[in-house]
């Protein structure tokens, strides 16, 4: 169980609506957010460029045995005595599938947070739709929106947000085929096996996955002290601690398992694993996707519990 501290209730039926009021209500200023963020990374956002059949020039590399040499730009190779290839970019549409958690443990907020994990989330996934559209991509969200290609495709998802129930849990994927990637932004605060049983046959289908992992900082620094009630979100279970202080070790050590088992499970599957905080900006989890789906090492993502 998460730590909640005293600020989150448990959620009973009759408030379904009212949350995906509210989240509709968020929306908007969420978009508005991820639109800044996004312009704030695009100047570095080349999309994720391969060699292929296309118009556009992409780079010069050298010759290699064994190719045809009418791919030899001779005018090139005789600056220097080298032989080099002129490769053309690939220009197929890429299909991106984008997903956040919006159950109820991503409405936590704690006094150490900027926002609350759902605000995150949804930055983070809106910012991401604006730049794949920017770069032409197909950009879907399973159970939500179908994948579409058009520059406003980041508007067009904010719209289905706001009308779409909350989500607890991974959709219906079956309408994803292979050669696609899947961006999936949550807590992931399930047991590590109950994550990758979700996850794992969708890696074996031949997608490639990164996983955002959006956290509050009280649920790693657990900053809590004397008599604390905890209240589990998602079933309103509650757990008093007369002297919270004392779990704290006993926390730190299955917090930091949890994550490092969750990231050594989806490196495994050749999928990519950004933790983010939400008092850390919200341009460095998205530099870090960035990054990730251009096919670069993540350089900025940092360690599992840090």
């Amino acid at each position: 169980m998460a730590p909640v501290g005293e600020t989150v209730k448990p959620t009973p039926t009759r408030e379904v609506l009212s949350r995906a009021q509210a989240r509709a209500a968020l929306i908007p200023d969420c978009m508005v957010e991820a639109r800044r963020l996004a312009n704030t990374v695009i100047a570095g956002w080349h999309g994720r460029r391969k060699r292929g059949i296309g118009e556009n020039f992409w780079q010069f590399r050298p010759y290699v045995d064994g190719e045809s040499l009418t791919n030899v730009d001779w005018r090139r190779s005789a600056r220097d005595d080298h032989t080099y290839v002129r490769d053309r970019e690939w220009e197929a549409a890429h299909t991106v599938w984008i997903w956040a958690d919006l159950s109820p443990s991503m409405m936590y907020k704690s006094t150490l947070a900027l926002v609350s994990k759902e605000s995150r989330a949804l930055v983070l996934m809106l910012a991401l739709a604006e730049i794949l559209a920017r770069s032409g991509e197909r950009i879907g969200c399973p159970g939500i929106m179908e994948p579409i290609a058009a520059r406003n495709a980041a508007e067009r998802l904010a719209t289905a947000l706001m009308h779409h129930a909350a989500t607890g849990g991974l959709p219906d994927t079956r309408m994803i085929r292979g050669n696609s990637d899947i961006v999936l932004f949550g807590d992931f605060l399930d047991p590590v096996d109950d994550v990758m049983a979700r996850l794992g046959p969708l890696a074996r289908r031949g997608l490639g996955g990164h996983v955002v992992a959006v956290t509050d900082p009280a649920e790693e620094v657990f900053p809590y002290a004397g008599r604390t009630e905890f209240t589990d979100p998602e079933t309103g279970e509650r757990i008093t601690a007369g002297r919270a202080e004392t779990l704290k070790d006993d926390y730190a050590r299955a917090w930091a398992a949890n994550r490092t088992a969750l990231a050594d499970n989806l490196r495994h599957l050749g999928w990519s694993f950004v933790p983010h905080r939400t008092d850390r900006l919200a341009s460095e989890a998205l530099v870090a996707v960035h990054m990730y789906l251009s096919g670069m090492p993540a350089t900025l993502a940092r360690e599992p519990g840090r």
